[in-house]
């Protein structure tokens, strides 16, 4: 998954908390934001062997202005905010002319480099399968992954 690569062992403790979550709540559902969408689906896969709790996945939740709900914007300044609302609707965007016209890899590299110059860093922008995250996806199943700095603060998003 693409936030491993950076993140080591993180998802590994995601799914140890939930594991010993859902030993004792022993849940019937479990409601996650499709703004995870990577820690959703290793969770919709880790659980289906071990628990019968079933997970829904829930819209993400964002701004009128496209920019994601997250603990991690009260981190953010207003000129921050501002940077993560453009690279957001940035983002949208390009998710809707990639999936109309099905991009090629050097067109992600110019969507790379313009979100690089408003963000500090850019960890990550892959597109994936949404249904398995591998590489290979067409214009019915795709989604765009981006991992970000805006200044010290690391984001997430997809579309």
């Amino acid at each position: 998954i693409l936030c491993s690569k950076y993140r080591p062992g993180h998802f590994e403790g995601v799914l140890a908390v939930i594991s010993i979550f859902l030993k004792n709540i022993k849940a019937k559902f479990m409601f996650l934001g499709d703004k995870d969408f990577q820690q959703v689906h290793l969770i919709r896969k880790y659980l289906s062997n071990k628990f019968k709790t079933k997970i829904i996945s829930c819209k993400t939740i964002r701004f009128k202005n496209s920019f994601a709900y997250s603990s991690r914007n009260k981190l953010l300044t207003k000129k921050n905010i501002k940077k993560g609302i453009l690279i957001s609707i940035i983002l949208k965007k390009y998710h809707k002319q990639i999936v109309k016209h099905f991009y090629n890899i050097n067109q992600i590299e110019n969507i790379t480099y313009k979100i690089s110059r408003i963000c500090s860093k850019v960890e990550y922008l892959e597109i994936r399968n949404k249904k398995n995250l591998l590489k290979n996806y067409n214009k019915n199943n795709l989604k765009i992954f981006l991992a970000y700095y805006n200044k010290k603060v690391r984001l997430i998003d997809n579309y």
